[in-house]
């Protein structure tokens, strides 16, 4: 059971302030009985709470997937750079967090939630996720690149940091080579610092999916939507 008035801010409506005069004025009613009292407790799994005559269903979490832009970085909150849950201009919850990051200049799926249960688990490494990047690199990837990923490779710079097996698929070599990258880890830098370990450079990079989450091709960098019930289930 919830305050109506907490409902009605947790969805979205207004301040818990704004809502409370909402509520007064008649705005709101429940089960289609109209309600003036903003205290009076609602049943959100069972009831149905309508504000203005639209229905509100109340939801515990929220869910999008974001094609993060270059320029924008994986944080809630930053002093001097826009933040990728500024992007989320729809959301309707406090409390969103991008699961896990992706670098400033690096592209793609980012899931942005409010539920801690289900990033714990996609971030988990005994959890073995896959996350699929596409990379340009500098440099001719060879066979041996990908045999070497395959073993793990040292990323450290001062004492040993070995990576766990990944697997690379070369889509075209040549000067710029063009890849695809699995890996089941999210160490700072990962990718940069695999390819950098056998002598390339990443040129740009582009997370294409996490477990079973692909990024919605349709999503324009800096688009976003809210994930299907079928991703979510399958997440």
């Amino acid at each position: 059971m919830i305050r109506l008035d907490k409902y009605l801010a947790d969805m979205g409506v207004g301040t818990r302030q704004e809502v409370k005069k909402h509520i007064r004025q008649g705005r709101a009613s429940v089960d289609g009985m109209a309600v003036k009292r903003a205290d009076l407790k609602v049943d959100e799994s069972s009831q149905t709470v309508t504000f203005d005559g639209e229905e509100i269903p109340y939801a515990a979490f929220e869910y999008y997937m974001l094609n993060k832009p270059k320029g924008v970085v994986s944080a809630t909150e930053d002093a001097k750079e826009r933040t990728v849950v500024s992007l989320i201009e729809s959301r309707r919850k406090s409390g969103l967090f991008p699961v896990g990051r992706l670098d400033k200049d690096t592209e793609g799926l980012l899931l942005i939630t409010n539920d801690g249960a289900l990033a714990h688990r996609l971030l988990s490494p005994r959890k073995h996720v896959d996350k699929c990047y596409y990379a340009e690199v500098a440099g001719e990837v060879t066979e041996e690149d990908v045999r070497l990923f395959a073993e793990g490779v040292d990323i450290g710079a001062e004492q040993e940091e070995r990576t766990r097996p990944a697997r690379l698929e070369i889509l075209e070599s040549g000067r710029v080579s063009k890849v695809r990258l699995t890996i089941q880890e999210g160490k700072f830098h990962q990718v940069k610092r695999m390819f950098r370990a056998v002598g390339k450079e990443v040129l740009y990079l582009k997370r294409e999916s996490m477990g079973a989450l692909v990024l919605d091709e349709g999503l324009r960098p800096g688009q976003y939507r809210h994930l299907t019930e079928k991703e979510i289930e399958k997440l």
